[in-house]
């Protein structure tokens, strides 16, 4: 191989100088690590194998042939270590697994400190039993031991962690474990009650104090300061510069757009630890997973540019071998449990679709939505107007539930209502209780004069509620009403309703992870029967497609955190697919 060295004879062509392949070396002192390229700039030899180069350009000259084989072997681990560095060659905390594990593949004796962190290096083994807090009052099962003894590992190391656990598994108990003093837990407004009662029930304690209202006011004396996503992007002066011993984000999919204000916000509170507890780490885009990853370990992703380039658009062409990559780095940071797999007393749950057929009234008013925003669709092609195709997705979607949800229309009544009130009347009458969702707090209010006729009994909850636990104790209660209507947004997240078994979900949306917070409320610890979980679908609708969509994105989540090869955000074509 040889490198230019400038024109001969004015003829154009260009002569080259042989220069020596790439032989690495890669030194390794303790925490700090450097790569000896035979001279070259290792993140250009970096840079290079990325693009798919064979070669990289020496600083005195010349171009030299990658190591590709050796790149092949190590050059994943090498990069996400190089990014990790600070200016003395020391490699950030949550680094320090790759360092170890890059000392395995290298056969290198692994550095003096670093015994602590292999522990973490293959499946989690030889994590010591953390002691519980003195003041515990209360039953863990096996797997909640694992998750504190994983979280108490990561606080001791200095590094944070996503507890992923499958809704219903009882994140919020395992959280409570690991708190000390000077905590602050910041949760979606409708499970603030909720964490002050938890806390109580198994930390009695602790010193607990809800930041919220007109009045609020930091106690900075308080063992554990609860608080919303709001008020953490609106407070950031109180709450971002105190300096907190433990920070964790509850229901943390809300810091799912990295570029929100909210988001934003929580990457500036000061913490010595942080945990973000979800059961949907990923919903729609790696973005999601970025942004969880970056809260509890900023840096161990890279910048989102570097993240979307390595991980993200490969992901989303079906690379497995880049998202197996992705899995074993982000590894020791996310655990994730599923109910099947640490909770097979659970009764099973059983998710089934109830089919409707629009009347003929119904299909007019569907036909004319449809080819109203077909037309509006096709004037605006190529635009890239999502917005457009979402409002238009709305209108589809409200027509196949009930007419009267479209603006202009009246009906009495809809062909899948019809079908709910069909259905509940048997499961009522065999002693069952039911929850029923809804994205539309206008559908709720469709289906109310319909269980007041047939004198269905029931409760409701949405986001006009004030007494949120008064209606959940009422409908927990052996003599309570039978039935819950839930608006989607109100009740999705933060609910315990195991006295229903019954899940009726009236409309179908593509993300998946929304309808299994819903079903969730229900199918956790403490069910003691089976749970049916129904779709209700209107044939010959655009509600069809979701159903086929849904998969789409159930493998999405698989990619990152599972054994499945292909996933893809919604796009552009996906919307215009559903529209079709």
């Amino acid at each position: 191989v040889q490198a230019f060295s400038g024109d001969v004879s004015g003829t154009g062509i260009k002569k080259f100088r042989r220069v020596d392949a790439i032989v690495p070396s890669i030194q390794i002192e303790g925490d700090r690590i450097n790569a000896d390229m035979g001279g070259a700039n290792p993140e250009k030899v970096i840079a290079a194998w990325v693009s798919g180069d064979d070669l990289v350009s020496m600083p005195n000259g010349g171009w030299a042939p990658l190591p590709l084989d050796w790149l092949d072997q190590y050059g994943d681990r090498l990069a996400d270590l190089l990014a990790a560095r600070d200016s003395t060659g020391r490699v950030a905390r949550h680094a320090l697994f790759d360092l170890a594990r890059l000392c395995e593949e290298l056969d290198h004796p692994p550095p003096p400190g670093l015994d602590g962190i292999r522990a973490l290096v293959g499946n989690f083994e030889g994590i010591p039993e953390a002691p519980l807090p003195e003041d515990f009052d209360g039953d863990l099962r096996a797997y909640q031991q694992v998750g504190i003894n994983w979280l108490t590992f990561l606080r001791e190391a200095g590094m944070g962690g996503v507890l992923a656990d499958d809704m219903g598994l009882g994140k919020t108990v395992q959280a409570l474990c690991m708190i000390e003093t000077n905590t602050l837990v910041v949760a979606p407004r409708s499970v603030l009650r909720n964490w002050e009662i938890e806390a109580n029930r198994f930390r009695s304690s602790l010193k607990v104090s809800i930041y919220h209202g007109p009045d609020r006011k930091l106690d900075k004396t308080a063992d554990v300061v609860i608080t919303t996503y709001a008020l953490m992007r609106q407070d950031q002066e109180t709450l971002g510069k105190h300096k907190w011993k433990m920070v964790i984000l509850d229901e943390a999919q809300a810091i799912k757009n990295p570029q929100s204000q909210v988001a934003q916000a929580a990457f500036k509170i000061d913490a010595e630890f942080r945990v973000t507890l979800t059961g949907t780490p990923v919903e729609n885009r790696l973005d999601e997973l970025w942004s969880q990853i970056h809260f509890v370990n900023p840096g161990l992703l890279g910048g989102r540019k570097d993240f979307d380039e390595r991980y993200a658009q490969p992901v989303a062409r079906g690379d497995s071998g880049v998202a197996a990559h992705l899995r074993d780095r982000i590894r020791p940071f996310i655990l994730r449990r599923l109910k099947k797999e640490v909770a097979p007393e659970l009764p099973p749950r059983t998710d089934l679709v109830l089919r409707c057929q629009l009347s003929s009234a119904e299909r007019a008013v569907y036909n004319t939505v449809r080819v109203a925003t077909q037309t509006k669709m096709v004037e605006r092609a190529g635009s890239g107007n999502v917005m457009a195709a979402l409002e238009a997705l709305l209108r589809l979607r409200q027509a196949s539930c009930h007419s009267a949800l479209v603006p202009g229309q009246e009906a009495d009544c809809s062909s899948k209502v019809e079908l709910l009130l069909d259905t509940l009347e048997s499961v009522i009458a065999e002693g069952h209780k039911s929850l029923v969702f809804s994205q539309w707090t206008g559908l709720l209010n469709l289906i109310e004069p319909h269980f007041k006729e047939e004198g269905i009994d029931f409760v409701r909850l949405d986001g006009q509620t004030r007494d949120r636990q008064g209606i959940v104790d009422a409908f927990q209660s052996e003599s309570g009403p039978p039935v819950m209507l839930v608006s989607l947004k109100a009740g999705g997240t933060g609910l315990n309703l195991t006295a229903a078994d019954h899940v009726f979900l009236m409309d179908p949306w593509w993300n998946p992870a929304v309808e299994d917070q819903a079903a969730d409320r229900t199918h956790r610890i403490g069910q003691d029967k089976p749970v049916l979980v129904y779709r209700m679908v209107a044939e010959d609708t655009v509600e069809e497609r979701i159903l086929s969509l849904q998969k789409r994105k159930r493998a999405l989540a698989d990619a990152a955190l599972g054994a499945a090869d292909q996933a893809a955000g919604i796009t552009r074509d996906d919307l215009m697919a559903l529209l079709a």
